[in-house]
């Protein structure tokens, strides 16, 4: 039987020694593998051994093979023990790190910000139904009759021109503003009646004081002997609500096929420094006969006036923004401003 050279045993116990005090000194398992590749890798030194056995005698490979073999086992069961180890403290580190301390204060939830168009919607609807109006929510797609034709526009009014109107298939149209809401109300409801519509309209147009997607209010009152004299009180009433009791309000003559007569609604705005201008608002003007008429509304007995407002035009002059396309370019340093704005809540 053949007996290991004194060399050859202390070649593999320097070897065991090397690799149980690299594993010892292993801090993590970056470490780890580093003396795993070291030893037990396919150019490792436990390798080497293995690979050195061809030079050696027949008689003397098994003998030499069992002790490499027997070495390679011990030096992989200590790595493997020592990767269970270091697992388990990572993990009482990671767990130690995210401990959470039930004794100390809840965070604050960061709370948003109603949008300003949202805030401005919500106060003139909390304002009409105090006066006694009803809030009427209509559809955004609409047919040619009720966004046009009831509302006594003519075949070739330009308004209905591809260049002013968002068409669709099938006959249809997205609403160029919320007249049509009286429309349908008229047809439900018998005078007399009170309401705003509030909501959004569509029109080909872009620019810092347009948008394609805008919000309008339109307001309807139906009754016996309703005046200009009505309709001038009503908005006053709105502006002073909206903008102060010093607000100056002027209607001046205009046209719109729906109302008759008509006016466009001019607000005083004071731009500081004693200096002010003119800003127009929207239009108004006593319900047009044949409007009435379309709703079975007997013009003789009935009369009635109608307004429409661009709420995002009412927004930039009570928040005196610039541009009206700040208003959905969703920047958060924008409408952080209006974090704790006061909301009127309209529908409660």
């Amino acid at each position: 039987m053949a007996i290991l050279s004194g060399e050859l045993q202390n070649q593999l116990e320097s070897i065991r020694q090397e690799a149980l005090a690299e594993l010892s000194a292993a801090s993590d398992l970056r470490a780890l593998e580093e003396v795993r590749i070291h030893f037990l890798g396919r150019k490792g030194k436990i390798k080497d051994l293995l690979k050195s056995l061809g030079s050696l005698p027949p008689d003397e490979r098994p003998l030499v093979g069992a002790q490499v073999n027997r070495l390679h086992d011990e030096v992989e069961l200590e790595l493997n023990n020592t990767r269970i180890n270091l697992e388990e403290k990572a993990l009482e580190a990671r767990l130690a790190g995210e401990k959470i301390d039930i004794s100390l204060p809840g965070r604050d939830a960061d709370i948003g910000a109603f949008h300003p168009v949202s805030l401005i919607i919500d106060e003139i609807a909390s304002l009409f139904l105090r006066m006694g109006y009803d809030v009427y929510d209509d559809r955004e797609i609409e047919t040619d009759y009720y966004n046009f034709e009831a509302l006594n526009f003519p075949a070739d009014h330009p308004a209905r021109d591809m260049q002013d109107t968002f068409f669709l298939d099938g006959g249809l149209l997205l609403r160029s503003h919320t007249s049509n809401g009286q429309i349908h109300y008229m047809e439900n409801h018998k005078p007399p009646l009170k309401v705003i519509v509030p909501g959004r309209v569509y029109r080909r147009d872009s620019d810092p004081t347009h948008l394609p997607m805008f919000h309008q209010v339109e307001g309807l009152v139906v009754g016996k002997g309703v005046s200009m004299a009505n309709l001038k009180w009503t908005l006053e009433t709105m502006m002073k609500a909206l903008f102060g009791p010093d607000s100056t309000l002027r209607l001046r003559p205009s046209f719109f096929p729906f109302t008759e007569p008509s006016a466009e609604v001019d607000m005083w705005f004071d731009t500081g420094n004693g200096q002010g201008r003119w800003l127009e608002m929207g239009g108004a003007g006593l319900v047009h006969p044949n409007v009435l008429l379309a709703c079975q509304i007997d013009p003789e007995e009935w009369s009635g006036f109608a307004f429409g407002m661009g709420v995002e035009r009412l927004a930039m002059i009570r928040y005196r923004v610039p541009d009206i396309r700040m208003f959905y370019e969703n920047d958060v340093r924008v409408l952080e401003q209006f974090r704790g704005a006061r909301r009127y809540s309209a529908f409660s």
